[in-house]
């Protein structure tokens, strides 16, 4: 079992929403969330005065997928997500060890 989180800019949502909805991505947790990458933030103008933006708004997604959808799912949000400027995002992939279901106490990827 996998655990992908992906930073995306926030009018994206509903496009990888829809796009891990195709795949049968059973669900996920969205998160609002600031912070930077490469692009470092930047400058805005607001009655006349300048000021530094340091971080970015952007949204988390986190979907627990089996091993098998994995490649699956990284490659529908990279490809909805993708517009190909600065601060486009980052994808993660990380191992999970166990998932356990709270209503009925199932385990493993049947928690799923």
């Amino acid at each position: 079992m996998k655990m992908i989180t992906a930073i995306i800019k926030p009018f994206m949502l509903d496009n990888v929403r829809e796009a891990l909805s195709d795949i049968s991505v059973q669900g996920i947790t969205v998160t609002e969330v600031k912070g930077f990458g490469r692009q470092k933030g930047h400058t805005e103008l607001y009655r006349g005065a300048e000021y530094v933006v340091d971080f970015l708004p952007k949204i988390k997604i986190e979907a627990a997928v089996s091993d098998d959808m994995c490649d699956q799912v990284v490659d529908a949000i990279r490809n909805t997500a993708n517009t190909g400027k600065i601060g486009d995002g980052k994808i993660f992939v990380t191992e999970l060890e166990q998932v356990v279901r709270i209503r009925t106490g199932e385990s493993g990827p049947e928690a799923l």
